[in-house]
């Protein structure tokens, strides 16, 4: 499946970036005193510690994958399926249902592909709705799991801050000597780590969570426009109707002229 890299993604992070660092420098703070090693290892490991915890290991060394789908979501290409649905009709309405058989191979998405099969093998219609449920169930739990360690770590991230902060402000006092500007300095420097638990969370976490839920929103769409397309082939509609049918599924802006 062909995979893009998503501009609103990159650009909204650094849009992000730029407006809470770029206040803080406009404001005169030095860039410097927030990047702190201790903070950023607190909130960083803590987050991925917490995360560890509560979930699997399968599910955490998956990580990586979910960042990369949420940076280069894939391409799901609603209009050729529709026309390749709209085609196979034809087909079916000329020659039957069995003539399909030899445009299997064709068919490049597997979900799709997959249920075309079961429909060429004679399945009926409602055991052939329940298969295709029962995956696009199973796919729907998979997605909300990745979305969900990704809201975790948004709920750890501003703890880990919390805790960072507080064992600074801890180290701080218990080290205060007699000049209160080197004191104030230091405790400063102790709220960095709530400053980065908070960043990390709305900036990264959170949003992350929420671009993996719409990528999956866009495929619960694209797979039961399939499904609605293969069980109107089987059931011998007209061509013109199904692809009326298919384009009605999506939102306006992307309706054929002619269906709208």
């Amino acid at each position: 499946m062909r995979r893009n890299v998503d501009i609103t993604t990159v650009a909204g992070l650094v849009l992000g970036m730029i407006g809470i660092f770029g206040s803080f420098l406009w404001e005169g703070g030095n860039l410097a005193g927030i990047l702190l090693g201790p903070a950023i290892l607190i909130v960083f490991v803590g987050t991925f510690a917490a995360t560890m915890i509560g979930t699997s290991v399968t599910s955490f060394l998956r990580i990586g994958e979910l960042l990369r789908v949420a940076i280069a979501p894939p391409v799901f290409a609603v209009e050729n399926e529709i026309q390749t649905i709209v085609r196979f009709s034809t087909i079916a309405r000329r020659d039957g249902l069995l003539a399909l058989e030899k445009e299997l191979d064709s068919v490049a998405n597997a979900f799709m592909r997959k249920i075309l099969r079961f429909a060429i093998d004679g399945t009926e219609p409602e055991v052939l709705r329940t298969l295709a449920e029962t995956e696009v169930q199973y796919v729907s739990e998979r997605h909300a799991q990745g979305a969900m360690l990704f809201q975790r770590m948004g709920g750890y991230s501003p703890t880990m801050g919390i805790i960072g902060t507080v064992m600074g402000l801890i180290a701080t006092l218990a080290a205060a000597g007699s000049d209160p500007d080197v004191l104030i300095r230091h405790i400063g420097g102790a709220f960095v780590a709530t400053l980065w638990g908070v960043f990390m969370a709305n900036l990264v976490w959170l949003p992350i969570a929420d671009k993996l839920r719409h990528i999956h929103n866009e495929e619960y769409l694209f797979m039961d426009m399939i499904v609605e397309g293969i069980l109107s082939i089987q059931a011998g509609e007209i061509p013109s109707v199904i692809k009326a049918k298919l384009y009605s599924m999506l939102p306006e802006a992307q309706q054929a002229p002619d269906t709208k």
